[in-house]
């Protein structure tokens, strides 16, 4: 049998609420979950969040990530400044299961003012069942990486 995914939860003050139950629901489907915070709606910096969740998938100590915004954006910009995380925002189960597929996307941004957490789950478990394609695919996901200096 093998190990549960580890995933990495992150969130600012608007994604705050979702994350606490997302949270709740991964760890009930059998994930591993380490949540990053933030642990309550005070105002707090965005960009903080998606760089401690890129440093636990950069040290081998979770699989994949999960951040939570307002829209899902500035989580996957700040994101991608990280080297070897290729974040995709995915306002829709297709977005999700493409971007693993075709982009081998290591981090999910969601939006949680726009998309209600039924949908935001949904989208997860997209992203979650999909897997990275390879052939083709994997020379563009290689030339991602290319750019990482």
């Amino acid at each position: 049998m093998s190990e549960p995914l580890r995933l990495a939860l992150g969130a600012d003050h608007a994604g705050f609420e979702q994350k606490t139950e997302m949270a709740t629901w991964l760890k009930s489907l059998g994930f591993e979950v380490l949540d990053l915070g933030s642990y309550d709606d005070g105002r707090v910096d965005y960009p903080d969040y998606a760089v401690a969740v890129s440093e636990k998938l950069q040290s081998g100590q979770a699989d994949l990530g999960i951040l939570l915004c307002g829209t899902g954006i500035g989580m996957a910009i700040a994101a991608n400044k990280c080297r070897g995380i290729r974040a995709a925002n995915a306002l829709n189960t297709d977005f999700a299961r493409l971007a693993r597929e075709h982009n081998a996307a290591n981090v999910l941004t969601l939006s949680a003012r726009f998309v209600d957490l039924p949908e935001n789950q949904a989208i997860v478990q997209a992203f979650l069942e999909a897997e990275p394609l390879g052939e083709r695919h994997a020379e563009r996901v290689e030339k991602i990486n290319s750019l990482d200096k």
